[in-house]
């Protein structure tokens, strides 16, 4: 299994450790969804100097060890003006603002054009930073770096030109309404997702999405509907899922589609926990997962008990990227 920070795979199926952080990745990993979202919410000014169709998401990651239990980044190359310019999307999923963050910001920006210099001639290419705050605590503290410092009132002015100036975007999910604001269902399906995830609100998520669920059909993929069951069901362990089907009963299609993935997680931890300490469980609870997701005959258990672990491994691998390629497209 690939590692969750790693930018190689958009969605790695092991979110029982950080899923705050793999449902971001897999979710803004793609461009066509991070360009949207970057559209809906960066200054309109700096949106319309934007050639959109040049966004490519760059193999990197700047979030020190210690800090990646509460964010996670993805750092973006798009042509702004004619000239090429990064956005550096900051997830911050901790349950208190963190009043360091322009700071943080400023540490992982010198870190990216540092590493830009090395492999391209001056100019340094701007860096815009992007903050997308969680919860459940909203953001009340500055966006801005020069607010960090306490300045005497007589050397304001007189300092003030020597120091970094700068502020970070943000959109702070506690202060908005995605089920209103958001124009793309998906982005729509996604935000008030990760909202009412932080917020213990998952119930009220499916509820409500059963009740857009008709309207949005036709422009939403399976895939995103599983990733976003997984999601919930890792981020929090107390749901009932049975309560999640009762809360679909007005969507048969929908309830269907998600019934299938929810009783393959929890066989999937019934397994696991039966073969603890067992290399090969991990590999078969994994495997009969993918092959679930890919809509493919899940192997029985003696079948794949049968295999070497090596076998097992490699069947393993090679059903992971399929599932991966079948992601891409989907989405």
């Amino acid at each position: 299994m690939s590692d969750p920070a790693s930018a190689d795979s958009p969605f790695d199926l092991d979110l029982s450790t950080h899923p705050h952080d793999g449902f971001f990745k897999a979710v803004f990993s793609d461009p066509d969804k991070a360009g949207a979202f970057f559209r809906n919410h960066l200054p309109e000014d700096v949106v319309q100097r934007i050639e959109w169709s040049s966004l490519t998401v760059l193999p990197a990651s700047f979030v020190k060890r210690d800090l990646q239990q509460s964010h996670s980044d993805l750092l973006f190359s798009v042509q702004l003006s004619g000239r090429e310019t990064l956005l550096y999307l900051v997830f911050e999923h901790q349950s208190t603002p963190d009043p360091l963050m322009p700071l943080r910001l400023l540490s992982y920006m010198v870190e990216i054009m540092l590493a830009h210099t090395r492999d391209h001639p001056l100019p340094v290419p701007p860096v815009l930073g992007f903050v997308l705050h969680q919860g459940p605590a909203s953001w009340n503290v500055s966006t801005s770096f020069e607010q960090l410092f306490q300045l005497p009132p007589d050397a304001a002015e007189a300092l003030l030109p020597y120091l970094p100036k700068f502020r970070h975007a943000l959109l702070d999910l506690t202060r908005c309404d995605p089920a209103r604001e958001e124009d793309r269902a998906d982005l729509r399906i996604v935000l008030q997702l990760m909202k009412c995830a932080r917020e213990q609100r998952l119930l009220e998520f499916f509820a409500w999405l059963a009740g857009e669920y008709a309207g949005i059909r036709a422009s939403i993929s399976e895939t995103l509907l599983r990733l976003a069951l997984w999601y919930a069901l890792h981020s929090d362990t107390s749901l009932d899922v049975e309560d999640i089907f009762r809360h679909l009963q007005s969507e048969p299609q929908l309830k269907h589609t998600t019934m299938s993935v929810a009783e393959k997680l929890i066989a999937r931890g019934r397994v696991e926990g039966r073969v603890e300490g067992r290399t090969e469980g991990k590999w078969i609870g994994k495997l009969q997962v993918l092959e679930e997701l890919l809509g493919e005959p899940v192997t029985p258990e003696e079948t794949l008990r049968a295999l070497s672990l090596t076998d097992l491994e490699n069947r393993f691998r090679d059903c992971q990227q399929r599932y991966d390629a079948q992601f891409k497209r989907a989405t």
